[in-house]
């Protein structure tokens, strides 16, 4: 029996693997990623009753981590938060600093972005429900550092926390995931692998 149906091509290679390869390319695409998860952070609305907004620095991280690959995605998000922490305001609403009850979303965006590029080297990316699997493994991810981050630095309870720190953005969260199962599995096909 064929496994050709089930296999996903050319598994091993993320979508930034299609371009021809040069360390200018890596660096071009490492601070591309930082440039565009400080771009998406600008996308902020407020969430009453929690002091973390919703923004689009979350789906940006994980498309970053999903089309960079492990390491260029570990690296660019390493260079949002260090350049985010030393200063650059381009944490959500113009942030900057690690001082920020909210700065354990962004830890935990550089484990995720690690994560989903290891597994978009693994077909993690390449259709429809990999894909949502590859989203909802990074966005929890994201909570499982963000949350008790939040918790230490407001001295919140746990519940306290999730109540205002995850439960809010569950909607938000899986209409990204919607998006990135459009977007990425059609990024292949227009790539033709």
């Amino acid at each position: 029996m064929s496994t050709a149906a089930t296999t996903p091509a050319r598994t091993g290679v993320v979508l930034a693997d299609l371009l021809p390869a040069s360390r200018i390319r890596d660096v071009a695409l490492v601070v591309g990623g930082a440039a565009l998860t400080g771009l998406a952070a600008q996308i902020s609305l407020p969430v009453p009753h929690s002091p973390v907004p919703v923004t689009g620095q979350t789906f940006a991280a994980l498309l970053v981590g999903t089309s960079l690959g492990a390491g260029r995605g570990l690296l660019a998000l390493a260079l949002y938060a260090l350049a985010g922490a030393a200063g650059v305001p381009w944490f959500a609403g113009g942030a900057s600093g690690a001082g920020s009850v909210s700065f354990g979303y962004v830890l935990g965006m550089l484990l995720a972005a690690t994560v989903v590029g290891a597994l978009a080297r693994r077909g993690g990316d390449r259709n429809v429900w990999r894909t949502a699997g590859t989203m909802v493994l990074g966005q929890a991810i994201i909570y499982a550092v963000g949350v008790p981050y939040l918790a230490l630095a407001t001295g919140m309870s746990a519940s306290a926390a999730i109540a205002a720190g995850l439960t809010p953005f569950l909607i938000g969260d899986a209409l990204k995931a919607a998006l990135a199962m459009g977007l990425l599995p059609s990024a292949w096909k227009l790539a033709g692998k």
